[in-house]
């Protein structure tokens, strides 16, 4: 599937969403804040084209920019752009972004929850436990010496962002965020999806 149409198909999924999340309550407005929550060693850049779909449809996009140094820091970021919306929100995850809005989903201004190739961790588990059940989707993290986690930038293109144009992904692997190992080993205190 060519890059354009899959961006497509995730904008026009995380519009549906918000639209039948606005239209359960007859009394309602419609839902028109998108918080964009991005995963593991890229930043909130990668959100880029979907958020230029959803804002040209009408919503209110907000990119979170977690700092990847807890769990519990990435969490309260978006916890802190979510309180900044002018009513409810809709949370986007992708990759470990799905565990991040899995806990931050239970702030009450957030409406639902939409998951994009990512983790979805129940009450209890990891992002670390799901992945443990699926093959390793690349070899080539490593550790620094103080516990951040990052990809080899040689293998950087094919095991991270093969559908981009390698300029591009070349780019990205130097300027990709290290995160901290042990936030990908956090328990999920209480799943918002079951609410």
């Amino acid at each position: 599937m060519k890059l354009s149409s899959y961006v497509t198909r995730i904008a026009a999924a995380v519009a549906l969403s918000a639209a039948a999340l606005g239209a359960q309550a007859a009394t309602a407005a419609p839902i028109k804040n998108i918080v964009l929550v991005h995963g593991y060693f890229a930043d909130g850049s990668g959100w880029l084209a979907v958020s230029k779909i959803l804002t040209r449809d009408g919503y209110k996009v907000s990119v979170v920019q977690e700092p990847e140094t807890s769990f519990d820091d990435d969490v309260k970021a978006t916890t802190r752009v979510v309180d900044a919306q002018d009513g409810p929100s809709i949370l986007v995850g992708h990759s470990y972004g799905g565990a991040v809005v899995t806990e931050a989903g239970n702030d009450g201004k957030v409406a639902g929850l939409v998951y994009v190739a990512a983790f979805q961790p129940d009450t209890g588990e990891s992002p670390l436990d799901l992945a443990k059940k699926m093959p390793p989707a690349t070899k080539a993290i490593k550790a620094t010496a103080d516990g951040h986690l990052y990809i080899d930038p040689a293998n950087f293109h094919q095991d991270f962002a093969a559908d981009l144009p390698a300029a591009e992904s070349n780019f990205m692997a130097i300027s990709q965020v290290t995160p901290a190992a042990q936030s990908f080993g956090v328990p999920i205190t209480h799943a918002a999806w079951r609410t």
